[in-house]
C-alpha cells in the first residue's frame, strides 16, 4: 500500500527582493496598482505541490507514489525523483507542452508575490485514480492542480473509498465555491494555512464548525507560531522548531504535510505527527528551493529529539526506514 500524491508538477523560478512590498503598496491606489520590483537573484528549482510533498515523504523512509502530467522538459526532474525513492511511473508527459511554473519573489519578510503557468498541468484531468487500483492507495493527497482534475479525484477517491487529503490552499480562488464544499464533504482531512482557512470559510460560506464536521481532522499552519490540528473536540497546538537560518519560505508547507503524513501513516500520536511536519518545515526553511533540504531518518530523529521528547516513539521510523 501507498501513499499518492496529486497535484502540480512544477519548476521554481525563485527571486529575491532587497526590501519589503509592504513600503511600496499604496493602499488608497489599489485600483491602480503597477508595481515592478528589482531582484538581486533568481534561481531555477525543482517544485510543485505533489513532487514536494513526495520528496519529504521519501526523505522519512516512505516510498510515495507521485501522479500527475509534466512537460518535455522532465526527464532530468524524474531522474532525481527516482533517485531520492519517489514512485514516477504515473507522471504523464505531455507532447509539446513545458513544465508548469511557478514564478515567487520573496522579499525580507519572507512575503511573497508569486505567479503560475499552468503548462502540462492542464492535462492533469486526463489521469484517474482508477487506474492506481492495483496500487492498493492507503491515502491519497489532492493539492493544487488542474481544478478540472481536483474535482474529478475527490469524487473518484469518494467513489473507490480511498481516503484522501484535500488542500486546496493557492486554488481556493479558483476552484468553484461548490466544489471546494464538496472537496471537504467525506474528506479524511483538510490541510490549510491560517489565511487560506478565512478564505476557504468566506468562499464557500462554512464555518469551522461545519469545516470539522465533515472531516476527520483539520491541520491549520500558522508560519513561525507552529500549526493547529483539530480532531473531533480536541485541538493539539504544534509549536514551530527553531531553524539554524532562515533563507526561503517556498515549499515549507509541503514539507510541513510531508512529514505530518510519514508520522501519520505510521500510526503515531497527533502531537507527534504535527512535530514531525514542524521539523520537516524547518528543514526546508533553512534551504533555498523546496527539495534542496535532506537528512537521513536517524539524522531527523535526532534533531526531534533536541526538540521534543517522543518517548521513543520515533524509533518506529528508524525501524522501518532501514
Amino acid at each position: 500500500m501507498s501513499i499518492v500524491c496529486t497535484g502540480s508538477i512544477a519548476y521554481d523560478y525563485l527571486m529575491t527582493f532587497p526590501g519589503y512590498f509592504k513600503d511600496h503598496i499604496l493602499l488608497d491606489r489599489l485600483e491602480k496598482v503597477s508595481l515592478s520590483f528589482l531582484v538581486d537573484s533568481m534561481v531555477r528549482q525543482r517544485g510543485g505541490t505533489a513532487p514536494n510533498i513526495a520528496y519529504t515523504l521519501a526523505l522519512l523512509g516512505e516510498k510515495p507514489l507521485l501522479m500527475g502530467t509534466a512537460g518535455e522538459d522532465f526527464d532530468d526532474y524524474r531522474v532525481w525523483l527516482e533517485e531520492h525513492g519517489v514512485d514516477t511511473r504515473y507522471v504523464k508527459i505531455i507532447s509539446g507542452k513545458y513544465t508548469a511554473s511557478f514564478f515567487a519573489n520573496t522579499d525580507l519578510s519572507n512575503a511573497q508575490i508569486a505567479s503560475f503557468y499552468t503548462g502540462a498541468m492542464a492535462h492533469a484531468k486526463e489521469l484517474s485514480i482508477y487506474d492506481l487500483q492495483q496500487e492498493q492507495p492507503e491515502i491519497v493527497t489532492i493539492s493544487p492542480n488542474d481544478p478540472e482534475a481536483m474535482a474529478k479525484y475527490v469524487e473518484e477517491c469518494k467513489a473507490l473509498h480511498i481516503p484522501y487529503l484535500y488542500d486546496p490552499s493557492q486554488q481556493i480562488v479558483r476552484v468553484d465555491p461548490e466544489e471546494l464544499r464538496r472537496g471537504v464533504q467525506g474528506a479524511q482531512s483538510l490541510f490549510v494555512n491560517s489565511y487560506e482557512l478565512e478564505l476557504f470559510e468566506k468562499r464557500t460560506g462554512m464555518t469551522r464548525k461545519q469545516i470539522l464536521e465533515q472531516v476527520q481532522f483539520l491541520v491549520v499552519t500558522l508560519g513561525e507560531d507552529g500549526a493547529l490540528i483539530y480532531v473531533r473536540n480536541q485541538e493539539y497546538q504544534i509549536p514551530a522548531v527553531k531553524p539554524y537560518r532562515i533563507v526561503e519560505p517556498t515549499g515549507v508547507g509541503d514539507a510541513f504535510r510531508g512529514g505530518f503524513l510519514r508520522g501519520f501513516r505510521l500510526g503515531l500520536d497527533w502531537q507527534t505527527c504535527g512535530q514531525m511536519g514542524a521539523l520537516a518545515a524547518t528543514y526546508c526553511l533553512e534551504q533555498s528551493g523546496p527539495q534542496n533540504h535532506s537528512y537521513t531518518p536517524a539524522e531527523f530523529v535526532a534533531r526531534y529529539r533536541e526538540n521534543f521528547d517522543d518517548r521513543g516513539a520515533l524509533d518506529v521510523l528508524l525501524q522501518t526506514s532501514r
